[in-house]
This record gives C-alpha cells, structure tokens and sequence, in this order.
C-alpha cells in the first residue's frame, strides 16, 4: 500500500440537521471526485458542536448511531467506494455521547467511538463519556490500512495515543472542534512522533464558535534513511477558511519507518508504569467537577 488520501472537511456547519446532512454528503461526493480514500468531518457535525444548556434540548438535538442521519453516510460510502468518517450528538442514556461512526467502502459499520475524555469543566459536562479506544482494519482501494480515533481533548492524554498505537493504529483520525494553535498543533506533533503513526486532524473553519481552522496532519516519520537529522512531520497545515484539505499518508514509508525506529513499543518498559494505572488525585490536580 503506497499512499492513503485522508480530505479534512474543514467546513461550516449549517443551522439544522438537514442542512448539515446535505451538505455532508455534498462535500464527501466532492471527496470522491478527488480521489480520497476516506473523509472525515469535524466533532459533532450533525450539530455544528452545539450542546445546550437545556438537558431536554440537547437529547431532543441527538441522533441515534442507526439514524436516518448516520446510515445516509454508510449508504454513501458504499455508492462512492469511499470511506466516511461521519460525527454526531449520539442519542445514549443517560445523556447524548460525542461520537464518530467510520464507515468503510462497502457501507459497513468500522466501529463507533465515543470521545473519552470529555471536556467536564465546559458544556461536556453534560456528555456520557466513551468507555474504550477502537482500531480496526479499513479495506480501501489501495490497501488495507489500521484506524484508530480520538476526539478534541483526547489528544491532550498522550494515553489516548499511546493505546491506540499499542492496538495497532497505523493512522489516527481526530475530529476537533477549538482553538488550534500552537501548543496544540504541538501535543498531535509530539503524539505522531512518540507513537510513529500518522495523524490526521479536522477542525471547524474560523466563525463556528471560537475555531480557527488550520486542521493538520503529521506522518509520524521524523527520521528518512536518505535525511540529514530530524525532519518536519507535518504534511499539512489549512489556514482559517472553509474547504477540503488533502493528508496524503506514505503508509509503505511508515510502516519502513516503524519496523526500525526507536520509538512506539520498541523499548518501552510497562512493567515500570504501575503508577499510571492508580486512580488517586491528589492537589494542585483535585477538580470539583472531575467526573470518571
């Protein structure tokens, strides 16, 4: 497998559910035109990243993982040969989930991952959080490749990653949906690099809530056989306008890469970690509205 092209939709949501379903599967038949192998929306484009205040408005604003809203992407999918990486307000008890249903090119269901680390000290704190990180094998045109996902704040736990790789992601997708700037446009760098995976992140254009666009991806290969010293991962960066970003992934590179680099597992000591696995908090980290 040569290359696998990920198109960021870096779009503006619309102000109704039809309208971000229209324009959806507009944008993803433009995706097609352009040769992608998979197109991934930003966080909760069924609504724009809009979470009311109001608990009955924002159930009554969710959809289910089987919708009418969600299959129309699955039945995409396949009519386009393409793979979706389609966000929404998943309808779940007891509140809505932050969730992504990847679907491959034949329509089918990869998995659905709900974000984990749920933004609680914000508007999340009325979201049911994800109860596990998901990698599967997607068949695309050009090959099969391994997908992992996370969401917005999970790229701030390097864990996220860090499981993901350890479960064989080869790329990672990243809906998003805030402020990218440089320390966090850093954290994606810093988790391509200590993972030796490509990551590819989306986010809302300038004018949706307080984003500015510049979604990214990073191939992960920070040393070439034929390079002098380290190099600059990043495949892409978008400005702050709407469009369609193309990550075009070298996965034969970075599964060169991977089988002789230093980093991902190649000489972790787990045995070590145990403290990562304590549940204890204790000051300057004690939160009031923590939840787990």
């Amino acid at each position: 497998m040569k290359n696998l092209k990920v198109a960021l939709l870096q779009l503006m949501p619309e102000d109704t559910l039809d309208g971000n379903l229209q324009k959806g599967l507009k944008y993803c038949r433009k995706c097609n035109e352009m040769g992608v192998d998979i197109a991934l929306f930003p966080e909760m484009w069924s609504v724009g990243y809009n979470i009311p205040e109001d608990i009955d408005e924002l159930k009554a604003n969710s959809v289910f993982a089987d919708s009418a809203f969600v299959n129309s992407f699955s039945n995409l999918a396949k009519d386009l040969n393409m793979a979706i990486g389609i966000t929404f307000l998943e309808n779940y008890n007891p509140l809505p989930r932050n969730t992504l249903c990847l679907f491959d090119r034949f329509g089918n269901n990869v998995f659905t991952y709900a974000k984990i680390h749920t933004c609680d000290f914000g508007d999340e704190c009325r979201i049911t959080a994800g109860n596990d990180f998901y990698v599967a094998r997607l068949d695309t045109e050009q090959g099969n490749v391994k997908i992992g996902a996370m969401i917005c704040y999970d790229r701030e736990f390097p864990e996220s990653a860090r499981i993901l790789m350890l479960k064989g992601a080869e790329i990672i997708l990243v809906p998003n949906a805030c402020p990218m700037e440089i320390n966090r446009i850093s954290q994606l760098r810093a988790r391509a690099y200590e993972n030796m995976v490509g990551i590819a992140t989306v986010n809302y254009p300038k004018g949706n809530l307080d984003c500015n666009g510049h979604s990214s991806a990073f191939d992960g290969i920070a040393y070439k056989p034929s390079g002098l010293g380290s190099r600059d991962m990043l495949m892409i960066e978008a400005g702050e306008q709407e469009g369609i970003y193309i990550a075009d992934f070298p996965i034969d590179e970075i599964r060169d890469y991977r089988s002789r680099e230093v980093h991902g597992n190649a000489y972790r000591h787990p045995q070590k970690y145990k403290l990562l696995l304590s549940e204890c908090i204790e000051e300057p980290f004690i939160r009031k509205d923590y939840r787990k």
